[in-house]
C-alpha cells in the first residue's frame, strides 16, 4: 500500500485528499452537472457509454462521478488515501450503480499502471505536474490511451519569474505551521484579487465574497478548496504549451482541443488523439 504520510509530514507533498475530502461535503447536484458539462465540452459528447475512462490522480472524484453518470465504464486511482476515500464516498452517494472501480496508486509505478491496460479516455487534470516529474508522468499516461483514443491533461502554465514565486510560496507553505499557512493563504488571495483586495480577504475570512462565492465554479470546483489547493499544491511544475505540443507529438499524438489560461496563472487544458502507435521517447523537453 503507498502512503505519501510521511512526505506530508516532512513538508515535501501537500495533503492534497484531506483537501478534497472536506470539498466531498459540497458536492451535490448542480456541482454534478457541471462536471458533466465540463467533459462534454472538450470530449465533444454527452454520452461515454461503452467507452473505458481512466481518471489518473481521482482527486475528489468528481470527475470519475461525471463519466460515470455519462455511461463510461470507469476505473480511478489516486496517491493519496483520502482522496481514494472521498472517491469512494461520491460513489456511494451518487454512481449510478454503472461500472467504476477505485483504488490506490500512483502514475509514476510503472509496473503497477502498465497492468491496467489501455483506455479509450485517459483524463488526468491538474495531477501530472504535481507528481514530482512531470514529464515522466505524462509519457506513462500517454502509453496508457488505446489507438484511437484520447488524453485529456491540464498542465500549470509556464510563467517563468512568476510561476518561480509560486514555487517558493508553495514550498513554504508546506513547510509551515497552521498559523502561517493560514497567513499564506491570506496573503496570496490578496495578490491573486489584488485589484480588489479588501473585498477578497474580507470574503475569504466571512466565507463569502469574490474570493468564495457560494455557486460552483466552472467544473463544479468550490473558490475555497481551488484556493487552498493552489497555495498549498507542491510538488509544483509547469509547462508551455509548445513543450507540450512537441512532446505529445513525438509519442503520436495530435491535438483536438486547447484551452489556455491566456497567459496567466492557472493550467492550460488539453485534449490529444492517438494517431499513431508510434513508441514513447524517453525524457521531456529539452
Amino acid at each position: 500500500m503507498i502512503d505519501g504520510s510521511q512526505e506530508i509530514l516532512a513538508g515535501d507533498r501537500f495533503a492534497f485528499g484531506s483537501n478534497w475530502r472536506a470539498f466531498v461535503e459540497l458536492v451535490d447536484e448542480e456541482r454534478i452537472n457541471a462536471a458533466i458539462a465540463s467533459l462534454s465540452g472538450p470530449l465533444d459528447t454527452t454520452d461515454l457509454s461503452g467507452r473505458t475512462f481512466l481518471d489518473a490522480g481521482c482527486g475528489s472524484g468528481l470527475f470519475s462521478l461525471a463519466a460515470n453518470r455519462m455511461g463510461a465504464r470507469v476505473r480511478s486511482f489516486d496517491y493519496d488515501p483520502e482522496s481514494v476515500a472521498a472517491t469512494l464516498e461520491l460513489r456511494r452517494r451518487f454512481g449510478d450503480g454503472g461500472e467504476w472501480t477505485v483504488g490506490q496508486g500512483s502514475i509514476l509505478d510503472e509496473e503497477t499502471v502498465a497492468a491496467l491496460g489501455r483506455f479509450d479516455i485517459v483524463y488526468s487534470w491538474g495531477v501530472l505536474h504535481h507528481t514530482g516529474d512531470l514529464w515522466r508522468a505524462t509519457d506513462i499516461a500517454a502509453r496508457l490511451v488505446a489507438p484511437g483514443g484520447l488524453l485529456y491533461i491540464s498542465i500549470y502554465n509556464d510563467q517563468g519569474l512568476e510561476s518561480r514565486m509560486w514555487r517558493r510560496v508553495k514550498h513554504r507553505y508546506n513547510k509551515s505551521g497552521a498559523l502561517a499557512r493560514r497567513l499564506l493563504v491570506l496573503g496570496s488571495a490578496a495578490y491573486l484579487h489584488r485589484r480588489r483586495p479588501l473585498a477578497s480577504l474580507i470574503g475569504l475570512v466571512r466565507g463569502t465574497g469574490p474570493v468564495l462565492s457560494r455557486p460552483p465554479r466552472a467544473r463544479g470546483m468550490s473558490a475555497r478548496h481551488d484556493l487552498v489547493d493552489w497555495v498549498g499544491g507542491y510538488p509544483f511544475e509547469v509547462a508551455k504549451p509548445e513543450e507540450v505540443f512537441a512532446f505529445m507529438h513525438e509519442r503520436g499524438f495530435e491535438l483536438r482541443h486547447l484551452k489556455t489560461c491566456a497567459g496567466g496563472i492557472g493550467c492550460n487544458e488539453y485534449v490529444l488523439e492517438r494517431v499513431s502507435g508510434r513508441p514513447h521517447v524517453s525524457g521531456g523537453p529539452a
